[in-house]
């Protein structure tokens, strides 16, 4: 691909503006400057700088986006040979500007010497307004061509480049000074400045017609200098949006309201647009939200949709996982949207689709399903799950993800060496879900983990760093275990601190009343063996926790809820 730089004056820039052969693509944004930013654009103009190059893609027959055109320009017009990729705030304050057709503000060339740079000549705007019952806009003296001129201001539509300029500012001068001999002094300085925009260059790189969307949008997007870069998901929602003929942002805040636990697990945006690909039958992927019929699709099946989103957020807080920190695989979360919006919603059938997605969602989190191809892999999985969940057919044919060949349990040995599921570390974290599945109890109040008391969670070590590291000589890789983690409230961990198992299970004991008893069934909540855990051996402890953590991932794995 070659991007090829050239000149292009503003005369030309506006000609093709009018026209609309010049548009912007449906994605950006709207124009952000606020009127600092024009003013200071229109004396940098005056000053003699540049203002830098614009990006622009050449269109063939077809426009390869959605289209509108420049802020203040006109509706209607020829057909669009380009598309104005990145510049838009400058040429929209130049065209909004010089056609005075900002409603709030009104820009003016002031004739008195600008006090930082001793120009001649500066730039600057009017706030405007109107008040219940005003025809005209408030100051009515921005209105008066005689007030203008005892201000030395002249409006900057009538110094903008082009005859029809011209002839309007002779118009406004004959009123503004009677003196023939001053006129001519005011037309020629008027002149000059028309001039300066007349022949303002506004270079531009181009994007040949041959270019394909994806390599345009990450050219836009690594050339985007704003504040805050728009996102592929931003130019997909202007584009579904624009198809869909209704604000697909407004739908969504919606959804919001109606299932406000989604979010927790996955950007309900986004969410949208990858669970509606799968319904869809789709690869979640740009080239399938920038379909023409997509965001139509999306639009007909939107209750479908939101009820899958509704069931998921139930479905993920009945397995005992409450948020995306303690989520095993997010790619797991479309999947299940459509899953449970196509799956049938009482009595038996019902039972039936859970335990199908139940088992899905507990190899996804334990198997290496996810670990690559992730899109193509979640759209074959939904395909060859839907008829298991909706009962439509009963297929010998093993769906990809349970085929243990293909995607085999980890053994008991590999759990052994899974790192700290604080980290975003997908075995790390099953084995933590595991373990909050089986209950979860704190080891000191008895109270079950709850999307309610999660906050006041955290992760400690079972057996305590400083025990490890100092009188044991571990390294942190040995630490920080998987199997030596338990989430307890922040209270229990800084009480039980760097004691040895033996002495805080101790402590929890005689705390109570309820004995040894309760103390084991607590442990054994979080899939944690007592007998290791206060023998003080941490490599038993490690391999009889790895036994009972493979008990457990082994029946979720095959749709059980025990």
């Amino acid at each position: 691909m070659t991007i090829n730089a050239q000149n292009r004056t503003l005369p030309d820039w506006f000609t093709r503006i009018r026209l609309l052969q010049t548009r912007l693509p449906r994605f950006q944004r709207f124009e952000a400057w606020d009127h600092s930013n024009v003013t200071q654009m229109f004396n940098t103009i005056l000053r003699g700088l540049p203002l830098g190059a614009t990006l622009v893609l050449e269109i063939g027959n077809e426009e390869p986006f959605l289209s509108r055109p420049i802020k203040g320009a006109p509706t209607t017009g020829e057909r669009a040979t380009e598309h104005l990729l990145d510049g838009q705030q400058r040429l929209t304050a130049l065209w909004r500007g010089l056609h005075n057709n900002y409603e709030e503000r009104t820009f003016f060339l002031y004739l008195r010497e600008e006090e930082e740079t001793d120009m001649p000549y500066f730039i600057d705007s009017v706030a405007r307004w109107k008040k219940e019952g005003d025809t005209d806009r408030r100051p009515f003296w921005a209105n008066e061509i005689k007030d203008l001129w005892q201000r030395r201001m002249i409006p900057l539509d009538l110094c903008a480049p082009g005859d029809e300029a011209s002839r309007q500012f002779k118009d406004w001068i004959r009123v503004a000074v009677p003196d023939a001999n001053e006129r001519e002094d005011i037309i020629e300085i008027r002149n000059k400045v028309a001039m300066i925009f007349a022949t303002f260059n506004l270079p531009y790189l181009s994007l040949p017609v041959t270019t394909n969307k994806d390599t345009a949008l990450d050219v836009f997007i690594k050339m985007n200098t704003s504040a805050a870069p728009l996102s592929r998901y931003d130019i997909v929602v202007a584009q579904v949006e624009a198809a869909m003929g209704e604000s697909l942002h407004d739908l969504i805040a919606k959804a919001k309201q109606e299932c406000p636990t989604i979010d927790i697990y996955y950007p309900i945006e986004e969410l949208t647009l990858y669970a509606s690909a799968l319904l869809q039958g789709r690869p979640p992927s740009s080239a399938t939200y920038f379909m023409k019929d997509f965001g139509k699709e999306l639009l007909a099946n939107w209750q479908t949709l939101v009820r899958g989103m509704k069931r998921t957020a139930e479905f993920l807080e009945e397995e005992r996982v409450f948020d995306a920190a303690r989520l095993p695989t997010d790619v797991a979360v479309p999947v299940l949207v459509a899953l449970w919006a196509v799956a049938p919603q009482a009595l038996d059938p019902a039972g039936q689709a859970r335990t199908t997605i139940r088992k899905y969602f507990w190899r996804a989190a334990f198997s290496d399903r996810y670990e690559r191809a992730t899109g193509s892999r979640a759209l074959v999985d939904f395909t060859e799950l839907k008829p298991l969940v909706t009962g439509e057919d009963s297929s010998s044919q093993t769906p990809a993800i349970f085929d243990d060949e293909l995607h085999p349990l980890p053994p008991e040995q590999e759990l052994l060496a899974v790192g700290w599921p604080k980290k975003k570390e997908r075995l790390a974290r099953a084995i933590l879900a595991a373990a909050l599945r089986n209950g979860g109890w704190d080891l000191a109040d008895g109270s079950a983990v709850t999307r309610a008391n999660l906050a006041s969670r955290e992760y400690h070590h079972l057996f305590p760093v400083a025990l490890l590291r100092d009188r044991k000589q571990r390294s942190n890789g040995e630490i920080y275990r998987a199997l030596n983690c338990a989430l307890v409230t922040w209270q229990t961990n800084r009480n039980i601190s760097d004691s040895e198992p033996e002495r805080y299970l101790a402590q929890r004991r005689d705390a109570n009343t309820l004995g040894d008893e309760e103390v084991k069934a607590r442990l054994t909540s979080h899939l944690i063996p007592y007998d290791e855990l206060i023998g003080g051996d941490y490599d038993a402890f490690l391999k009889k926790r790895a036994q009972l953590v493979h008990a457990k991932l082994t029946t979720l794995c095959s749709g059980g809820a025990a």
